[in-house]
């Protein structure tokens, strides 16, 4: 056990560490657990890359971030997940601007959206939590490659107890759209992507880890209606009896715990979920990560699928 738990915070977790000369690069970055993330790692002094959609957000939290931690060393990058031209401009800014990335923290994501498509016609959850990801993690390889930490966190979600990848139709194309499906499919994605990238990094001593931050109120939940937001309360209610909201620096401390914690050092390819890594469990509807995200065949499908559907290759 790490010592920390469901109620742990990112000062908590981070309490005294040193990430002088570390350079983390955060997606989401502009809200949320994003901008907390950037926030405790920064107070510990990192550099950090915080990247996101608009400028104008990124800058608000830029702001938000210095009033409390005005030594704070931060640079913003745009980027939109849902479009692979904006995932190869920012990285290559990026692999201009920055001789490495020591932490990769994959942190942005969508939920229980309307049916949609990215810009590259992929189904939208599956497209931006996912694929976006694994096209931006793709490129940003090279510097991560350079880094001394070497840890990437994905942030996935117990929502990928709703289901695994629909291999023969990740993009809703012959089957029923279900926003929450779709959604526990993308969840489920994230965690496979960890074990793949653990089974082809760790040669290289890259680690990669799957979060499950907890129950938070961010604006992750902008996209659902009324009935939508009451029909999930009563399926949480009804599986998980002592369900409580997390605050947002309860939620981001398992992204600090996994890009930092000693413990898990070269003890990649797993799902994290309060500050520890959490076992494998079919049953249970309040914790543990499902066999099937964990499957290697399953991660080796995904990544084949992935680099078709994009057309990213990662260094050999």
């Amino acid at each position: 056990m790490s010592g920390f738990g469901w109620t742990s915070t990112t000062d908590e977790v981070l309490e005294g560490k040193d990430l002088s000369g570390m350079t983390v690069f955060i997606t989401g970055a502009n809200s949320g657990l994003g901008q907390e993330t950037a926030r405790a790692m920064a107070a510990k002094g990192a550099q950090i890359v915080m990247a996101g959609r608009d400028q104008a957000k990124l800058d608000e939290a830029v702001a938000a971030i210095l009033a409390s931690v005005p030594q704070a060393q931060l640079d913003t990058i745009t980027l939109d997940l849902g479009s692979l031209e904006s995932i190869r401009a920012a990285t290559s800014r990026a692999r201009q601007q920055f001789d490495k990335i020591d932490i990769l923290i994959n942190n942005a994501g969508v939920m229980a959206t309307p049916f949609e498509h990215t810009h590259d016609g992929f189904e939208r959850q599956f497209g931006t939590n996912h694929l976006g990801h694994f096209a931006l993690t793709a490129e940003l390889m090279p510097l991560i490659e350079r880094g001394s930490a070497k840890r990437i966190v994905n942030l996935s979600s117990r929502g990928h107890h709703m289901g695994p990848v629909h291999f023969e139709d990740p993009n809703y194309q012959h089957r029923a759209y279900d926003p929450w499906s779709s959604y526990g499919q993308s969840k489920t994605a994230n965690v496979l992507f960890t074990v793949g990238l653990e089974q082809r990094f760790a040669v290289l001593g890259i680690h990669a880890y799957a979060v499950h931050p907890g129950g938070i109120e961010t604006n992750l939940g902008r996209h659902m209606t009324q009935d939508m937001r009451d029909a999930l309360m009563a399926r949480i209610s009804k599986s998980d009896t002592g369900f409580a909201w997390k605050t947002i620096p309860q939620g981001a401390a398992t992204s600090c715990w996994a890009a930092t914690a000693e413990a898990i050092e070269g003890k990649g390819g797993v799902y994290c979920e309060d500050c520890h890594v959490a076992q494998q469990d079919d049953e249970s509807t309040t914790g543990g990560v499902r066999t099937y995200a964990l499957n290697p065949s399953f991660a080796d499908q995904l990544w084949k699928l992935s680099e078709e559907l994009t057309g990213a290759k990662f260094p050999s």
